[in-house]
C-alpha cells in the first residue's frame, strides 16, 4: 500500500471526514467542522497514521475550483438587487471594520500591514453554506431576516472574488521594488486581469453556451457532465497560466459563463455531486494543515481571531442594520449570521499563502478560528429568542436599538392608516408577503375583500403603499402592530409565515385583542398542527398535504371520478391528517 500514496490518502481521507461528518451532524453542529477534524486526524500534526497533504493539497485544488464554479454559476443578480439598500452598505462597512481591525491587531504581534490586510479580509467573509444550512434548520430562510442574511453574503462573496483579485497585486507591491517599476507592474496586473475577464465573458458567452447546447442535444448525461467538469475546469486552469490570476478566480468566471446557457440549471445539477465531493476533500485538506497544538501555544493570536468573528463582526453588522432603520430582530440575526467563517476564508488564505502573504501560523488561526466560530453558530441560533429577551429585559437598550425602525415604521404606517380606518368591506389581515401571502391576498381581493398586510420588508411594504393597497411595516408578535393593521374589527386572520416560532406569538397576541377573529395558519409539516390548534388557530393548511391532494384530485378527475367523491376521498385523507378543524 506504501506504493499507492494517492489511494491511501483518498481514503482515509473519504473515511475520517465520513466517520467525523456523521459525528458532527448527529450532534446538531455543521459537518463543515467534521470534515476539518477529519482532516486533523490524519495530517502530520496528530499520531497514527498520516496523509499525504501535497497530495491532497493538489486533489483538493478541484474542489476550490468547484467551489467558485458554484459560486458563479448561482451568482443572480435580482437577489442581490431585493435587499441591496441594506446588503451593500452593510457589508461594505461590516468588511471594512473587520479588515482594519486586523490590520491594527496583528501588527502588534508583529506581522506586517500586508499579512494582516489579508487576514482581516479572510476573517470579514462568513461561510454561505453554513447559514444557509442554520437558517433551513430553523426555518428563517424565506423570512425577511432570512432574506437580508443571505442578500448580505452574497455581497460578501463578491467581496472574496475582488479579494482574490488584489492578493497578487498586493503581492507585488510587498516585494520592496522601486516605486515606478512597481507602478508599472500593478498597471500591468490589473491590465491582465481586464484581459481575461474580457476573453472569458465576452468571448465565453459565445463558446461555452453553444458547446454546451450541442452536447445536450446528443443526450448523453455523462458526456454532459464531462462538458462542464472539461469546462470549469479547463477555464479556471488556463486563465491562472496564461494571465496569472488564480485559479479561483477563473472557476468563478467560468461559473458565470456557464449561467448564460439556456442548460445552465442542468450544469448545475451534474457539478453538485462533483462538487460536495471535492469539496469534502478541499475541507479534510485544510485540517491536515492545522496544528492542535497552536491554541495552546498562542493563545492570544486565537483569542484576536476568534475576537474579530465573534464580536468585531456581528458588533458592526447590528450597528449598520439598526442605523438604516430595521428593527432589532432583523439586526440580531444578521449579526449572528455573520458569526463564523468558512470555506471562502479558506481558499483566500490559500492564495494569499502561495504569494507569500500569509504566514503559517496565519492559517492556524483560520482553522481554529472557523472550527470554534462554525460550532457555536447553530447554538447563537438555537438561543436567539433568548439573546432578543435578555436585550428587551434592557428597555433603554431595546428603545435605543429599535428607535429608527419605530420612526421609519411610523411613517410608513401612517400613509397605510387612512385605506385601513375607511374599509368598508370585510377586512383580511395576512402576515407575510411571500409567494404564499401574495396568492391569497390577490384571491381575497378579487373575491371583494379588504386586505391589509403586515410584512417584516420595508421595501415590499412601501411598493405594496404605492400600489394604493394597504401595509403595515412591522412584527406581527408585536400587539401594538396588530392594532395598527385593524386587529379589532378583522374578520379573518391569514398567516404564511413559514416558522413555527413565529406563528404561535401572532395567534396569542391576536387572540386577546380579538377573541372572534378567525385565525388560519400555514403549516408546513403535519407536527406544526398541534401547537398551532393549542394556540387557538382555527384552522391548519398542511401545505405539503393540500399539494398532494390537489395533484391527486386533478388525476382523479381526468379519470373521470365524480366531484363528490372526490371530495369524500380528501376529506377522510384530512381527517387522517387531523387537518379538519
Amino acid at each position: 500500500m506504501h506504493d499507492l500514496p494517492l489511494l491511501t490518502t483518498l481514503a482515509a481521507a473519504f473515511a475520517s471526514a465520513w466517520v467525523l461528518g456523521l459525528i458532527t451532524q448527529r450532534l446538531g453542529l455543521s459537518p463543515i467542522v467534521g470534515y476539518l477534524l477529519g482532516g486533523v486526524a490524519i495530517g502530520p500534526f496528530t499520531p497514527g497514521f498520516v496523509g499525504d497533504v501535497h497530495l491532497a493539497q493538489q486533489l483538493a485544488e478541484v474542489g476550490v475550483i468547484l467551489l467558485m464554479f458554484g459560486v458563479g454559476l448561482h451568482f443572480h443578480l435580482k437577489d442581490l438587487l431585493a435587499v441591496k439598500s441594506i446588503a451593500v452598505p452593510g457589508a461594505i462597512v461590516q468588511s471594512l471594520t473587520a479588515t482594519l481591525l486586523s490590520v491594527a491587531a496583528f501588527l502588534l504581534f508583529g506581522w506586517s500591514w500586508k499579512s494582516g490586510l489579508v487576514m482581516g479580509m479572510a476573517l470579514s467573509v462568513a461561510s454561505t453554506v453554513v447559514l444557509l444550512r442554520v437558517l433551513m434548520d430553523r426555518g428563517m430562510l424565506s423570512t425577511s431576516h432570512g432574506h437580508v442574511a443571505v442578500g448580505w453574503l452574497i455581497v460578501e462573496d463578491i467581496f472574496t472574488v475582488l479579494a482574490l483579485v488584489l492578493v497578487p497585486i498586493i503581492a507585488v507591491s510587498a516585494e520592496g521594488a522601486a516605486v515606478a517599476s512597481g507602478a508599472v507592474t500593478i498597471a500591468w496586473a490589473i491590465a491582465k486581469l481586464a484581459i481575461v475577464v474580457l476573453i472569458v465573458l465576452v468571448a465565453g458567452s459565445r463558446v461555452v453556451p453553444w458547446t454546451l447546447s450541442q452536447v445536450a442535444k446528443l443526450r448523453s448525461r455523462e458526456l454532459f457532465t464531462l462538458t462542464v467538469l472539461v469546462l470549469s475546469v479547463t477555464i479556471a486552469v488556463g486563465a491562472s497560466a496564461l494571465f496569472d490570476v488564480s485559479v479561483a478566480l477563473g472557476a468563478f468566471l467560468a461559473g458565470m459563463v456557464v449561467a448564460q446557457s439556456p442548460v445552465s440549471h442542468q450544469a448545475a445539477t451534474d457539478a453538485l455531486p462533483m462538487r460536495d465531493a471535492f469539496a469534502v476533500l478541499f475541507f479534510v485538506t485544510v485540517g491536515m494543515l492545522f496544528d492542535p497544538a497552536f491554541l495552546v501555544k498562542e493563545p492570544l493570536l486565537m483569542a484576536c481571531g476568534l475576537a474579530i468573528v465573534l464580536l468585531a463582526k456581528p458588533l458592526a453588522a447590528l450597528a449598520v442594520v439598526v442605523a438604516l432603520g430595521y428593527p432589532a430582530r432583523t439586526a440580531l440575526t444578521v449579526a449572528i449570521g455573520l458569526a463564523q467563517i468558512g470555506e471562502f476564508s479558506f481558499i483566500l488564505s490559500e492564495v494569499a499563502h502561495d504569494h507569500g502573504l500569509m504566514p503559517d501560523e496565519g492559517r492556524h488561526v483560520l482553522i481554529g478560528t472557523a472550527m470554534l466560530s462554525i460550532t457555536l453558530n447553530p447554538l447563537l441560533f438555537r438561543n436567539l429568542d433568548r439573546i432578543e429577551a435578555a436585550v428587551k429585559a434592557r428597555p433603554r437598550l431595546w428603545r435605543l436599538l429599535n428607535a429608527r425602525a419605530e420612526r421609519r415604521a411610523n411613517a410608513l404606517n401612517s400613509a397605510a392608516q387612512p385605506g385601513i380606518a375607511s374599509a368598508e368591506k370585510p377586512l383580511a389581515i395576512i402576515v407575510g408577503y411571500g409567494p404564499t401571502g401574495r396568492v391569497v391576498d390577490a384571491l381575497l381581493r378579487d373575491a371583494g375583500m379588504h386586505t391589509v398586510i403586515i410584512e417584516m420588508n420595508m421595501e415590499t411594504v412601501e411598493s405594496i403603499i404605492r400600489a394604493g393597497r394597504s401595509a403595515i411595516f412591522g412584527d406581527a408578535t408585536h400587539p401594538e402592530i396588530l392594532e395598527q393593521a385593524g386587529i379589532r374589527r378583522a374578520v379573518h386572520l391569514i398567516l404564511t409565515l413559514p416558522n413555527v416560532e413565529s406563528r404561535v406569538p401572532v395567534i396569542h397576541a391576536a387572540r386577546e385583542l380579538n377573541p372572534a377573529v378567525e385565525i388560519t395558519v400555514r403549516a408546513r409539516y403535519l407536527q406544526e398542527r398541534q401547537p398551532l390548534t393549542a394556540a387557538g388557530a382555527a384552522k391548519v393548511i398542511y401545505e405539503e398535504g393540500e399539494a398532494g391532494a390537489a395533484l391527486a384530485r386533478h388525476v382523479m378527475e381526468r379519470r373521470g371520478v365524480d366531484p363528490q367523491t372526490i371530495e369524500k376521498l380528501v376529506d377522510a385523507l384530512r381527517k387522517v391528517w387531523g387537518m379538519n378543524v
